[in-house]
C-alpha cells in the first residue's frame, strides 16, 4: 500500500450528531479499500447519542486531549529536526492572519495544532489529509502541509463558508490544495467565486450520501394523522422561529397541525418563549437531540418534513425525509433547489415569506395520502440517483487515486 492510500480525515468536532454524512462517507471509502485514520479537534459538546457514533469515537484521536508532556514533545521534535520549516509556517501563519483572520490567538492556536497533526501524519505515514468544512479543520491541515505534513484537499459544505470566505482565506485555502470538494452545483459556483480561475479545474463535487439504512428503507404509508416535522439544529439559519410564526396562523385559522421540531441549539430558549407567547404548547413539540432511529422515526410518523431556512449549503436531513418517503417544504436557498422540485416533490417557498410557507404548509396538510406518497416516491428515486454513499465515495475515492495515479487496493 502506498502511503496516498493511507489518508486522514480531520474535522472541527467528531463524531457529531449533525456529521452522520461523514461517518457514512468514510465507512464507504474503507468498504473500497482505503485505510482512513480519524483526527479532530475536539469531541462534540455534550457527547453522542448513536451506537454507530460512540464506535467513531473510539477510532478518533483528539489534538484537544493531547498530554502537555506529549505535545511539548511535538514542538521540541519540530524545532530539532524542521526548525526552517517551522519559522517558515510561523511567518505564513502571520501573513494568513493579517490578510484574513484577524485573530492572533485563534492563528497560534491553530498554528500548533497543525504541528501536532503533521507529526501524526507523518507516525502514520498518511500521505494525503482531507478535511470537512473550510474552517479551522483547513486551516490546521494547510499550515500542517506547509509544515512537511501530507498535502490536503477539502469538503465545503456552507453557508459559513460563503458567508465570510475572505475572514477564512478561502482563495489561499483552494490555491494551496490538491483539489476541493463541493456539495452542490451551487457551492461550486461559490467556489468558482471565491477562488482563482486558474483553481476552477480543483473544485469537484461529491454530494452527500445514504447508506442502506435509507435507500433500501420501503416507505411507509403516509399517516392520517395531520402532523409535520422539522430537524435540524435550533437556529438563526435554519428558520423554526418563521415556521412557529406560519403554525400560529394556521391554527388561528382553524387548521388542524401538529408540529414536532427535532433537534437542540442556540435558540431553544428564544423557541419556547415564542410557543409560550403565543400559546402554542398544545401544537408544538420540542424533543430535543435524538438518536438517528428515533429522527428516522420522527419522519417516518409525519405527513411532510418541513425546513423553511435562510442560509443552506445541502440538508442532508432532506435526502433523508425523501429516503423515508415523505414530501419536503423548504426554501429557494443554496443547494436545496437542485433536490427538491417545486410542486413535485414537495414545495419550495421564498426564504423569510411567512405567507408562502403557510400557503405550502396548507397544502401539504390537506393533500390526500395518495398525492403525498406519490411526491415522496419521487423524490426517493431522486435521492437514490444522486445520493448513494457507495457511488459517491467511489467519486472521493478517485480523486484520492489520481493523487498517486493508483487505485485504492482491496
Amino acid at each position: 500500500m502506498t502511503t496516498t492510500q493511507h489518508i486522514g480525515y480531520f474535522i472541527n468536532q467528531y463524531p457529531a450528531v449533525s456529521h452522520s454524512f461523514i461517518r457514512r462517507e468514510i465507512l464507504a471509502l474503507e468498504s473500497l479499500g482505503w485505510r482512513v485514520s480519524r483526527f479532530a479537534i475536539r469531541p462534540a459538546p455534550g457527547g453522542v447519542v448513536d451506537v454507530a457514533d460512540h464506535a467513531e469515537a473510539k477510532l478518533t484521536k483528539f489534538i484537544v486531549k493531547v498530554p502537555l508532556h506529549e505535545f511539548i514533545a511535538i514542538i521540541a521534535k519540530q524545532l530539532s529536526g524542521n526548525a526552517v520549516l517551522f519559522f517558515r509556517t510561523l511567518i505564513f501563519a502571520f501573513r494568513f492572519n493579517v490578510r484574513h483572520q484577524k485573530n492572533w490567538i485563534k492563528t497560534l492556536i491553530c498554528f500548533f495544532e497543525a504541528c501536532v497533526l503533521s507529526d501524526w501524519a507523518s507516525k502514520q505515514s498518511i500521505g494525503h489529509i482531507h478535511a470537512h468544512f473550510g474552517t479551522n479543520s483547513t486551516t490546521i491541515a494547510m499550515f500542517a502541509k506547509c509544515l512537511g505534513g501530507p498535502g490536503y484537499s477539502f469538503t465545503v459544505h456552507g453557508p459559513e463558508e460563503f458567508d465570510k470566505p475572505e475572514t477564512l482565506g478561502l482563495l489561499e485555502k483552494i490555491r494551496q490544495a490538491r483539489f476541493v470538494v463541493a456539495i452542490s452545483s451551487y457551492g461550486r459556483s461559490q467556489l468558482y467565486r471565491w477562488g482563482d480561475f486558474a483553481d476552477w479545474q480543483k473544485i469537484k463535487i461529491v454530494h452527500c450520501g445514504l447508506d442502506a439504512e435509507f435507500l433500501h428503507h420501503f416507505p411507509s404509508p403516509i399517516p392520517a394523522e395531520p402532523r409535520m416535522v422539522c430537524v435540524g439544529r435550533l437556529s438563526e439559519q435554519k428558520g423554526q422561529l418563521l415556521l412557529l410564526q406560519a403554525t400560529a396562523r394556521l391554527i388561528a385559522e382553524g387548521v388542524v397541525l401538529k408540529l414536532v421540531l427535532v433537534g437542540d441549539g442556540p435558540m431553544r430558549n428564544e423557541i419556547e418563549q415564542f410557543i409560550a407567547k403565543h400559546d402554542l404548547a398544545a401544537y408544538v413539540e420540542l424533543t430535543g437531540s435524538l438518536s438517528g432511529e428515533q429522527v428516522r422515526q420522527q419522519i417516518v410518523n409525519a405527513r411532510a418534513f418541513v425546513l423553511p431556512s435562510f442560509a443552506e449549503g445541502l440538508p442532508v436531513v432532506i435526502m433523508e425525509a425523501f429516503a423515508l418517503g415523505r414530501p419536503v417544504i423548504s426554501t429557494y436557498v443554496a443547494g436545496i433547489p437542485e433536490l427538491v422540485v417545486n410542486a413535485e416533490n414537495g414545495w419550495l417557498v421564498p426564504a423569510g415569506s411567512v405567507d408562502d410557507l403557510v400557503v405550502a404548509m396548507r397544502v401539504a396538510l390537506q393533500s390526500s395520502p395518495e398525492t403525498l406518497a406519490e411526491m415522496g416516491e419521487l423524490g426517493r428515486q431522486r435521492v437514490l440517483e444522486r445520493h448513494a454513499i457507495d457511488t459517491e465515495a467511489e467519486k472521493l475515492g478517485q480523486w484520492f487515486a489520481n493523487l498517486s495515479g493508483l487505485p485504492p487496493v482491496a
